[in-house]
């Protein structure tokens, strides 16, 4: 069992920053591959960023890609989420996602962004 809990959602204006973070407790070895998804109101959940085991192999959503950095601490079972240049379209909820064995989910942090 993984249980995933997200911190540093919140509001802030286009243009600006958030770091997301995600700590992963309970009974494991070392989590395979971390990542961060989001869903929009009406939309469906799709990957923002993921990383694997070593943190040598990133994958991103074009929508973020060259604005968001995912990070990973295997030391502290977490993985991060660096958001600069924000802007109205990443408003979301922002699920942190873990697999080991099965997947699991976080509960979901908001991130809202106003103009």
């Amino acid at each position: 069992q993984v249980h995933l809990v997200e911190s540093g959602g919140g509001s802030v204006q286009s243009g600006g920053s958030l770091t997301l973070s995600c700590v992963a407790s309970g009974s494991f070895y070392t989590i395979y591959e971390m990542g961060w998804y989001r869903q929009s109101p009406g939309k469906q959940r799709e990957l923002v960023a993921d990383v694997n085991i070593h943190g040598d192999f990133k994958r991103y959503s074009d929508a973020v890609k060259g604005r968001f950095t995912i990070s990973r601490d295997n030391s502290k079972n977490a993985v991060y989420l660096q958001m600069n240049n924000l802007n109205v379209e990443d408003t979301a909820v922002y699920y942190c996602y873990a697999h080991y064995l099965s997947g699991y989910w976080g509960q979901g942090t908001q991130v809202t962004v106003s103009s």
